[in-house]
């Protein structure tokens, strides 16, 4: 019992003054009284009329009279409503505001309980709550990949699509190419791009302590579904480079065929965008993970370096 139970003698005598006989007068209103004791299915409240009508609600037409209540034997006011909540309609009259819960289910509750009891002002208060949170939920988190069983349960356990870039600018013992850091960002940008337009329906996660350098993945249903490898080596006689792509269409297209496992309605092989066959200047694998259908197509790109970017003599070898 709350502190505005403790209702005594003088209360209850009040109480009594109001209906010293329900049968008698079921419907005399509070107006005659100072306080009231509410019981609010089992939740006891103490408070005063001018508390109470401080709105126009159900709770002022109870005190003039205008809609009939059931007063017991020793003067408490039975309202047949869940009292759970009924603090906060009480401290929301008292004060004209309240901070409400985070929590979606109770704030919900609030609001019901606000429109039960014809709180105008409380209704407006949860409604501007509740439209702020939608508004805060629709802020973009990325989960960060910190060990790889964090990574198997993430996936295993997500209704989504999953994209996945991983990025390690650190894992390498070989110097960059003159355009890999450019191409690097654009990869990281267009992680963002594609966070932002997808948001809700794909699960974008990083992975900065992998052991690729740049490289997306993406799931459905729990499995790996393609990947392409933006990273390859390159070498003249003496020294050998890291070579960052930025294979933005390829990339996209994957996003896109993702969709296909959003809501479970995956079906086996079948891709929104189904390329005829490797894209120029890349090279497709298809390595069997678990019999049928269930393949991972793993890209790795190839693209011819531009004489600018190397010296006669050089070669190209990439990392498979």
């Amino acid at each position: 019992m709350s502190a505005e139970a403790s209702a005594g003698s003088h209360a209850a005598d009040t109480a009594r003054s109001v209906c010293p006989n329900t049968e008698d007068c079921p419907n005399r209103g509070l107006l005659g009284s100072k306080y009231v004791k509410l019981n609010v299915g089992g939740s006891l409240h103490y408070t005063t009329v001018q508390t109470l009508s401080k709105e126009e609600s159900l709770l002022r037409s109870i005190c003039n009279g205008e809609t009939d209540v059931t007063i017991d034997s020793e003067g408490w006011v039975v309202l047949d409503r869940c009292g759970r909540h009924f603090a906060i309609v009480l401290n929301f009259l008292r004060d004209g505001s309240i901070p409400l819960p985070e929590d979606h289910r109770e704030l919900d509750e609030i609001l019901k309980d606000a429109q039960y009891y014809q709180v105008q002002g409380l209704v407006q208060h949860c409604l501007s709550a509740m439209q702020q949170k939608d508004v805060l939920e629709t802020v973009c988190r990325i989960p960060m990949i910190t060990s790889v069983k964090e990574e198997q349960k993430m996936i295993a356990t997500c209704r989504k699509p999953v994209v996945k870039l991983q990025n390690n600018r650190g894992n390498n013992k070989y110097s960059y190419t003159s355009n890999s850091d450019d191409n690097l960002l654009k990869n990281i940008e267009l992680f963002d791009k594609l966070v932002l337009r997808f948001n809700g329906r794909v699960l974008f996660v990083k992975d900065v302590l992998g052991d690729e350098i740049c490289c997306w993945s993406f799931y459905g249903e729990g499995r790996k579904i393609a990947e392409v490898c933006c990273t390859s080596i390159v070498y003249a006689t003496e020294k050998k480079q890291t070579k960052v792509e930025f294979p933005e269409a390829r990339i996209f297209e994957e996003t896109l065929n993702i969709l296909i496992y959003e809501n479970n309605r995956g079906s086996g092989g079948v891709h929104l965008l189904d390329s005829k066959g490797p894209s120029v200047g890349a090279s497709e694998e298809e390595g069997a993970t678990g019999g049928g259908d269930r393949r991972v197509r793993r890209i790795h790109v190839r693209r011819h370096i531009m004489h600018d970017e190397r010296g006669p003599g050089q070669q190209t070898v990439y990392k498979d």
